[in-house]
């Protein structure tokens, strides 16, 4: 039941957590929430995309993760501007990460990046059930998909109520 006097992410952040109590729970989501984040980041940055002359020597800066994060960052932003702006420094971090293990790549044989966000993102996503098992409940997002994206904010807000920062 959705309150009239509350803004749209307070009663998303309510819903959410009537299926996230259990301590073990919330731990798991803790650790996978921005595992799986991160991983699908780096899954959709690794399909390959065209190269557009107009971009010249900046080819290589836009893939299709930029679109990702730039429908994510709207999103974000239109229910809360603030956690927005710290989703995208989040988005900053796992992009770094995300270059780093394509330089792995390349330079230490290290695993292609797609096959660690592929890895990664299996077990997160298992870890994932393994908590909703532990709490008793299905995971919000069967009921509704916006909870796939509301996950990750609600971690933050966690951060900025402990700080005392109004989200």
């Amino acid at each position: 039941m959705k309150s009239s006097s509350k803004r749209t992410i307070d009663n998303y952040f309510d819903q959410y957590a009537q299926n996230h109590q259990h301590p073990t729970n919330k731990l798991i989501h803790w650790l996978c929430v921005p595992l799986i984040t991160f991983s699908l980041l780096g899954l959709v940055w690794a399909i390959p995309f065209p190269q557009l002359s107009f971009l010249g020597k900046y080819n290589g800066f836009v893939n299709w993760a930029s679109f990702l994060i730039a429908f994510l960052v709207y999103y974000y932003y239109r229910l809360s501007p603030v956690l927005s702006y710290a989703m995208l420094m989040v988005v900053f971090v796992f992009s770094a990460m995300i270059v780093a293990l394509e330089k792995a790549e390349r330079y230490v044989s290290w695993p292609a990046m797609w096959q660690v966000c592929l890895l990664i993102f299996v077990l997160a996503w298992i870890g994932q059930f393994v908590g909703h098992k532990i709490e008793g409940k299905k995971p919000s997002f069967l009921d509704d998909l916006r909870f796939l994206l509301v996950g990750p904010v609600w971690l933050l807000h966690f951060i900025f109520k402990k700080m005392n920062i109004p989200y």
